[in-house]
């Protein structure tokens, strides 16, 4: 005698062969010709009719098999309506953030890039960029003539641009 197992996958076996094909052309209709998405839910549909299998009969399964499609599609499309839009990566890139985030981690690269001057030329970057001293204040605060400090700075700006490049904040 058969087991209720093996019967119930003989009859899944058995409305695959005779419905699956209708259930995906009906299935690919429902869904704007997407194959993949068309395949997941015949593919649904069968796994819910194994679980079902001592419900259906020959006379009854093609139509639940076509209910059972019909309202897979149905609550995808609702919960897709309810879910945000995605946004592919590309538009992402082309738009990138200007957070908090962005100019903090930037400011981190700066930070270490500044280390990798000399005291000298990383003091003379300090008062003239980021605490926006003029030459002549930066060489009177440095005690240094100010041809010092535009030589300095001009070196220094150079040296950071490479300690930049280096860590891959900028290009070449």
């Amino acid at each position: 005698m058969r087991t209720s197992s093996a019967r119930e996958e003989e009859l899944v076996r058995a409305l695959y062969r005779e419905h699956a094909g209708p259930l995906l052309t009906y299935v690919r209709s429902l869904v704007a010709g997407d194959a993949r998405r068309a395949e997941d839910i015949v593919q649904e549909t069968l796994l819910r009719a194994w679980r079902h299998a001592r419900d259906l009969t020959a006379e009854t399964a093609r139509p639940w098999l076509f209910r059972v499609a019909r309202n897979l599609v149905v609550d995808g499309h609702r919960a897709a309506v309810r879910r945000p839009q995605e946004v592919s990566a590309d538009v992402l890139l082309a738009h990138p953030a200007d957070d908090e985030f962005e100019r903090t981690l930037l400011g981190w690269q700066v930070a270490d890039a500044l280390q990798a001057l000399t005291e000298a030329h990383r003091d003379v970057v300090v008062e003239l960029y980021f605490r926006d001293r003029s030459v002549a204040d930066a060489a009177r605060i440095l005690r240094v003539p100010e041809g010092t400090v535009r030589s300095r700075a001009y070196y220094a700006l150079r040296a950071l641009r490479l300690a930049l490049e280096e860590r891959g904040v900028t290009s070449p």
